[in-house]
């Protein structure tokens, strides 16, 4: 028998990530009943349609696409769907224990919020943070907010992904765990609803940035930066 996530991937329908269900099922219940109470109460028609509007949402939110792009160990790709928000030079001492580049991207809550890993490597670091929720885009919030940061050793050295909270966002889901092998653009976790993604690269590794500022990318398959041959 196919779980509701194994059903939603077969046949070439949209998939679904598991942390949605415990969402979407109540939401169409509740859209279902709205519509057997509206059949004798047209005053429910209204309520009716915005939840029908939010269950739409919630399949949307929720959604996991197969995604393709440029893969090796000299690429690394983006983790997340949604804006570049910041590309800095900053000092990163949990992991990398060195300057790096920063890498920030915003996930609105119209974006896929299945993380991707940047790069394939082994795990060797997943640590939670607890913190404040401020908004996800300001650059205090990479300090700040709950996040969830992951070290991967990878071909070309360290690299640092840091999942971060926002404003909206009150859950950090990070699958890896210490030792556990990590495959460039695989599934890495997700956040709900509303947060950031961080991409740390050691400055001595010299990887080329291929993003800009206000530029959209989409996990999985938009090159963030890329190392010397």
């Amino acid at each position: 028998m196919l779980r509701p996530y194994d059903a939603a991937c077969a046949g070439g329908v949209m998939r679904v990530a598991p942390e949605g269900w415990p969402f979407i099922l109540p939401g169409w219940a509740l859209v279902v009943l709205g519509a057997w109470v509206a059949r004798g109460s047209p005053w429910v028609w209204g309520p009716e349609t915005a939840l029908f509007l939010l269950a739409v949402w919630l399949l949307v939110f929720f959604r996991d696409p197969v995604r393709t792009g440029p893969r090796g160990e000299q690429f690394v790709i983006a983790p997340a769907d949604g804006k570049i928000v910041d590309v800095a030079v900053v000092e990163e001492p949990m992991y990398l224990k060195a300057r790096a580049t920063r890498i920030s991207i915003f996930m609105s809550v119209f974006d896929v919020h299945v993380n991707r890993y940047p790069a394939s490597g082994t795990i060797e670091l997943v640590r939670y943070h607890r913190g404040k929720f401020l908004h996800a885009a300001s650059d205090k919030a990479s300090l700040d907010n709950e996040q969830a940061s992951v070290g991967l050793r990878t071909g070309r050295g360290p690299v640092l992904v840091r999942q971060i909270a926002g404003l909206v966002a009150r859950r950090i889901v990070t699958d890896g765990t210490p030792g556990g092998q990590a495959r460039q653009g695989e599934r890495l976790g997700m956040i709900r609803f509303g947060s950031r993604v961080d991409v740390f690269l050691p400055s001595a590794a010299r990887a080329a940035v291929r993003v800009a500022v206000g530029e959209r990318v989409r996990a999985g398959a938009t090159l963030l930066a890329e190392y010397a041959p």
